[in-house]
């Protein structure tokens, strides 16, 4: 952590997708040497006595503008008819930057942005618009981050009835996710990670920390009331609870890994960051977390057994509430089953319908002056010239006034600009401005019906090469590309984790019911978040959900649900060794891991829920799906379909054929021995 503060960080965004139109198109702007190589931003007046009788104020901002570092080309509004509403108040002067925007430094466009409101008065409004604008933006601080942490104390208060005991995991997982943050950074120096990752590490690191270092310590202090002495007790809290972090960590890094096939930049930068921090969280827990158990082991001690004295004397035993429900659960377990089973259902019915895309800056806090540009380009333009497409041409300039005659009478499309040859005239670019906005559906159907329809017969009657390109287009190509190679992702992290679980249970029923119930939490989070952020529920702006969001969810989730899976599924394991009584063995699984796993799903439930108050909207939808995620699975699922499950499968649900059983290699994560009182 400190390396890094003194190093620096090179945090950069990579949304290029090779083989894409939209790629191509920018390839090739690069190539001929054309303006639209590099992205722009927006500079918007609004003057209700005329924007022309403002020319004095603009004219010489737009001048030093120009001259500034990052910008390739300035386009003034009074020498561009097109850029001034017909009303006059509203105009526009496009700067060109010399670059991409994750090319252009975040400090370049914040001055852009300093000299052009610069000249805004009471009656002169001046905003700027466009993605680089609003990446230069000041974000708010850690606010979730603070909120998260504070939560997860008190629940740990809670729980333990000590600030000392409650101390420990959330230490460990601090330690782990400022090691991780530290050493991506300097990461970032050398590989492409996008800036959006340092808050999303935190978000998972502690979470998934504390959740690895809490259910350790839970189990060490399981051995500490059998009256085991600490040193012994942290030796067989590592060789149980410590196996369980270890198998879950290792789903989890596998999950995150195999986002890196999905051949996105940014999401590989994110994916391997994340892993990182897993595995580093993962080794704290199992390094950190036992010395600092061996240096505090007394004190801890004392106050367990002084806590079980007090318990003892009032008549409670530890776990009775947990074996009282399950036992109610065993005596129902088929309407248990369905209640559980339809619910998730029912919340993942609104993700059939989920569309994915981009935040743009429509999507910006009402403050901020890339959505108040938004707002006046649509008030004076219309919907969609915030999201123009851009038709690139290759060939002459003849074809380039052909397709330009064509795309301003396509339906769906509200103007096209006139043809801009490139520096060696071999290309053509044309601005196509949609009658819908850049989030909606329509501007989705044009892209493909400029492309699928009004594309090849151009092509073919003018013998140029006609391309569909610009960032509305670029975003629905990178979240198509993501859709379509989703189901493959998922279909191997499924099968990797289902094998391992065959390999510990030496069941086939447990993986399968482990996979399905997975899948089924995660699919009712993605609903919930297609309710709330695509539908506009509880006040959210409606638009689409982000196109790594879903990938995301599933590849972090699925790890730790997995890892409550081990978790509660080997205890039961355990008392079904020991007594071959299936329906004993779901009670006394569930009354010795119930609490904890209800606390550590109640931990990551508030740190990442807490997201929900960041004024970023893919945390937002981040924070709130993982949290959704972890509340199902923890209540509905661990603690009643599982148990309905397993109460109904009974001795069937270890069963495995005996030739799979000779054929696999053995491989234990619990061993019964050790098993908790």
């Amino acid at each position: 952590m400190l390396g890094s503060t003194a190093v620096g960080a090179a945090y950069k965004n990579d949304f290029s997708l090779p083989g894409t139109d939209s790629q191509t198109a920018t390839d090739l702007f690069k190539k001929h040497g054309s303006d639209q190589a590099g992205d722009s931003v927006e500079i918007v007046f609004k003057y209700t006595a005329g924007i022309r009788n403002a020319k004095g104020s603009v004219e010489p901002m737009l001048a030093k503008v120009k001259d500034m570092a990052g910008v390739a080309d300035v386009r003034s509004p009074f020498t561009d008819a097109s850029a001034v509403s017909k009303d006059g108040t509203i105009g526009y002067a496009s700067v060109t930057l010399d670059g991409k925007t994750e090319d252009v430094p975040k400090e370049d466009v914040a001055k852009i942005i300093d000299t052009a409101q610069s000249i805004a008065t009471d009656h002169l409004q001046v905003e700027v618009g466009g993605e680089a604008a609003r990446n230069a933006e000041d974000k708010a601080g850690p606010t979730a981050e603070l909120a998260g942490i504070v939560a997860a104390l008190v629940i740990l208060v809670l729980l333990f009835g000590s600030l000392l005991a409650a101390s420990l995991p959330l230490i460990t997982a601090l330690f782990a996710v400022g090691g991780a943050i530290g050493l991506i950074a300097l990461a970032s120096l050398i590989f492409t990670v996008a800036d959006f990752t340092p808050p999303i590490l935190m978000l998972v690191g502690l979470g998934v920390g504390v959740d690895y270092a809490l259910l350790i310590f839970y189990r060490y202090r399981h051995e500490l009331l059998a009256g085991i002495q600490p040193a012994e007790a942290g030796r067989k809290a590592l060789d149980s609870a410590g196996r369980t972090v270890f198998f879950a960590g290792c789903t989890v890094i596998v999950a995150l890994l195999g986002l890196v096939a999905l051949g996105l930049g940014s999401l590989q930068g994110i994916a391997l960051a994340v892993a990182i921090t897993v595995l580093i969280t993962m080794a704290a827990s199992l390094v950190l977390l036992p010395a600092l158990l061996a240096l505090f082991g007394k004190r801890i001690q004392r106050h367990v057994l002084k806590q079980q004295a007090k318990a003892t004397q009032k008549g409670r035993t530890e776990g009775n509430r947990w074996r009282a429900m399950a036992r109610a659960v065993q005596r129902r377990p088929i309407p248990t089953l369905l209640v559980g089973v339809i619910a998730l259902l029912a919340l993942s019915a609104p993700a059939l319908g989920m569309r994915l895309g981009f935040a743009d800056s429509g999507n910006d806090p009402k403050e901020t002056t890339s959505r108040h540009a938004y707002d006046l380009l649509a008030e004076g333009f219309g919907p969609g010239f915030n999201g123009p497409l851009i038709v690139l041409v290759k060939g002459d300039q003849e074809a380039g006034k052909t397709v330009q005659d064509k795309l301003r009478t396509t339906d769906g499309v509200a103007q096209a600009s006139p043809a801009l040859p490139s520096e060696d005239g071999a290309l053509s670019t044309v601005f196509v401005y949609p009658t819908t906005s850049p989030q909606a559906e329509g501007t989705v159907d044009l892209v493909h019906h400029l492309r699928d329809d009004v594309a090849p017969p151009l092509e073919h009657s003018t013998g140029a090469e006609v391309l569909v390109g610009g960032a509305t287009a670029a975003s629905q190509d990178v979240s198509e590309t993501l859709a379509n190679r989703l189901p493959l992702f998922v279909a191997v992290v499924v099968g990797v984790s289902s094998l391992l679980l065959l390999l510990v249970f030496r069941s086939i029923w447990i993986p399968l019911k482990a996979a399905i119930l997975n899948l089924l939490s995660i699919s009712a989070a993605l609903g919930v978040i297609t309710l709330v952020f695509q539908h506009g529920w509880f006040g959210a702006q409606p638009g689409p959900i982000e196109a790594f969001i879903p990938a995301l969810i599933f590849a972090i989730v699925f790890g730790l649900s997995m890892d409550y899976e081990v978790f509660l599924i080997s205890r039961i394991h355990e008392e079904w060794t020991r007594t071959k009584d299936p329906s004993q063995s779901v009670r006394e699984g569930l009354a010795s891991t119930g609490k904890v796993i209800t606390a550590a799903a109640a931990i990551m439930m508030f740190v990442f829920g807490a997201f929900v108050l960041s004024n970023d909207r893919m945390l937002q939808q981040f924070g709130l799906g993982l949290a959704v995620a972890i509340l199902l699975d923890a209540v509905i699922i661990r603690c009643l379909i599982v148990p309905a499950a397993m109460q109904m499968l009974g001795k069937r649900a270890w069963w495995l054929p005996a030739w799979l059983d000779r054929k696999l290699p053995k491989v234990s994560i619990e061993r019964p021995e050790h098993g908790c009182p």
